[in-house]
């Protein structure tokens, strides 16, 4: 258990059927970059039982932050999701992730894509006054698909344009385009058809996809996320690494269990 800090639960939020948040205390000693993961996780008999989830709270937060799904048959999150104030989590010592700024290389509009809890290393890093003020997010557009986390994405979007801090910077650089793929809602369609039709960038008045200025960060499901690097590619954009930077970089370390 030494590789492991001990938390406590400071709040829970259960926002749908499907999808909860959770907020922990933070060990002074625990330093990352915003967009990165960490192991996190419960004492199950005596061991550790641990999963990768990316920080939804910035590094400058006291406390932590995390999205996470509900599967009634999964070996954390059956148990996560049962979660009250005052419990018990482990985070480990060391954060890692390649959704980090320095992973990119210079471009003019950053895009955010994410399904799901994919949306939270993106959470952590629209809260980060360095991302807006780099040269490599100049604008940022976030797109999120599936319905279950809009109204958490509403909630965090409307409380930092309300926030004296980040306000002016997210009223000039930050769209926000939530869509489904099933329901009736104003955005419709698959995040991969919204940008290869250009409707994406259509509805939010802005220039369809070009390799000059855009860089991108994408996290959620896999079969998106491969869909999305395969378009990406095709198009001549390098995905990037801690080693070369690039046009675009994937966290794979999403949870869906």
């Amino acid at each position: 258990m030494s590789a492991f800090h001990r938390e406590r639960v400071l709040s829970v939020r259960h926002w749908t059927d499907t999808l909860f948040s959770f907020t922990a205390t933070r060990n002074t000693g625990f330093r990352f970059q915003n967009g990165q993961f960490a192991m996190i996780g419960l004492e199950v008999e005596g061991r550790p039982l641990m999963r990768a989830y990316s920080m939804a709270s910035a590094n400058h937060e006291d406390s932590l932050e995390f999205f996470s799904i509900k599967v009634a048959d999964g070996p954390l999150t059956s148990r996560l999701q049962k979660i009250r104030e005052g419990d018990t989590i482990l985070v480990g010592r060391k954060a890692t992730g390649t959704l980090i700024a320095d992973n990119l290389i210079p471009g003019r509009r950053l895009l955010l894509l994410s399904t799901g809890t994919g949306l939270a290393p993106f959470a952590s890093l629209i809260k980060d006054p360095e991302v807006y003020e780099n040269s490599r997010a100049s604008s940022l557009s976030m797109a999120a698909g599936r319905s279950p986390n809009s109204p958490m994405a509403r909630k965090l979007v409307a409380k930092l344009r309300d926030d004296e801090l980040f306000g002016p910077l997210l009223a000039e650089k930050l769209v926000y385009y939530p869509t489904v793929t099933r329901e009736p809602f104003r955005n419709r369609g698959r995040i991969t058809d919204l940008i290869t039709s250009e409707q994406l960038f259509n509805d939010i008045g802005q220039p369809p996809l070009n390799l000059d200025d855009d860089r991108i960060m994408m996290c959620g499901s896999p079969a998106m996320l491969e869909e999305l690097r395969q378009m990406f590619e095709a198009r001549g954009f390098a995905e990037g690494s801690h080693s070369e930077p690039g046009h675009f970089v994937i966290e794979k370390a999403f949870v869906e269990r």
